[in-house]
């Protein structure tokens, strides 16, 4: 978890993952088991019984007339507080660990699927864990990274309005009816995030983790968002319009790297972790706007918000595919 005071860091990562026994399933096995994914049998209670989601009850205004106790807020709040027990005891003992989030929707053939993995790898064998959302897509990837590479891969799955299933490389599971407590977990239990492509999802967990930090309610968490030329709208819409009408600083962003680079993303990671932020701030948003005004009085938005030539070839990894108009 990021320092939020005086706490210190957790003894250092020096160590390489112990050897694993000789898996009893293979590789091979554990791609048919993921398509599809095996229904998550717990979470989709509400689903096969025609039933609303625990959030959707939690939200919905309450009615006049008394329901049944098991059904009210005040038993709601006994569930939910059961649920942060839960969470809590499962991954109090997880040691350092990095998120990764991103598009449950892609295929293993995607070049963010395979750079989901690699970077869980490299991550894995710095000595942290991996956490995900536990479905398919680079939930999927991240936890294959971890699992092959020796780690411990964590997925925490929530309970949707349709069928959610686990990942088979998930070794370490736990489930949540409200996506709070799971937010929370993401948060307490993670060194930093790192953001692949995504939907709203990916968006939402990026904008929490975002006011967190412009707030101070966590410090020394580096944001990565991997895959310059999809974040590139968004990050020019945050610097011409956010930044320029002053509805952010640009000291919001000094810890939101963008790379195409799993190397450089898992450096920017352990130089965080071994409370050496300063050199991740150097590659940040922040950095580039102040270095843009120093050039240019004035300007809030560069060509591109991201500091390379749209549509540039990654540098390491998987070849990043440039988007056409079509697409």
């Amino acid at each position: 978890m990021p320092s939020s005071g005086d706490d210190k860091k957790p003894e250092m990562l020096n160590k390489k993952p112990l050897p694993r026994a000789v898996p009893t399933t293979s590789a091979a096995e554990l791609e048919e088991k993921n398509a599809p994914l095996p229904p998550n049998m717990s979470l989709n209670r509400s689903t096969r019984m025609g039933a609303p989601t625990e959030d959707e009850e939690l939200l919905r205004r309450p009615t006049p007339t008394p329901l049944d106790f098991t059904r009210s807020d005040t038993w709601r709040v006994l569930r939910i507080m059961g649920e942060f027990v839960s969470g809590f005891d499962t991954l109090a003992s997880l040691g350092a660990a990095v998120t990764i989030f991103g598009s449950a929707r892609i295929p293993p053939a995607d070049p963010m699927y395979q750079n989901a993995e690699r970077l869980a790898r490299l991550l894995t064998e710095e000595g942290f864990a991996i956490i995900t959302g536990g479905g398919p897509g680079v939930m999927e990837a991240a936890n294959k990274g971890a699992k092959e590479a020796g780690g411990e891969s964590v997925g925490c799955n929530i309970e949707l309005p349709f069928e959610q299933g686990t990942n088979a490389y998930v070794e370490i599971s736990v489930n949540f009816r409200y996506f709070f407590v799971r937010k929370t977990m993401f948060m307490k239990y993670s060194e930093a995030f790192v953001i692949f492509p995504g939907g709203f999802g990916t968006m939402d967990e990026l904008f929490e983790a975002l006011t967190l930090i412009q707030t101070g309610k966590v410090r020394n968490f580096p944001l990565i968002l991997f895959g310059s030329a999809y974040w590139k709208g968004l990050l020019d819409w945050i610097k011409g319009t956010m930044l320029s009408e002053r509805k952010i600083a640009p000291e919001d962003l000094k810890l939101l790297i963008v790379t195409d680079s799993v190397e450089e993303a898992c450096r920017h990671i352990v130089d965080c972790y071994h409370d050496r932020c300063w050199q991740a701030e150097g590659s940040s948003e922040a950095s580039k706007i102040h270095a843009e005004l120093l050039d240019e009085p004035g300007a809030l938005h560069p060509p591109n918000g991201n500091g390379v030539e749209h549509g540039a070839a990654s540098t390491d990894g998987v070849p990043l595919k440039t988007p056409t108009p079509a697409e």
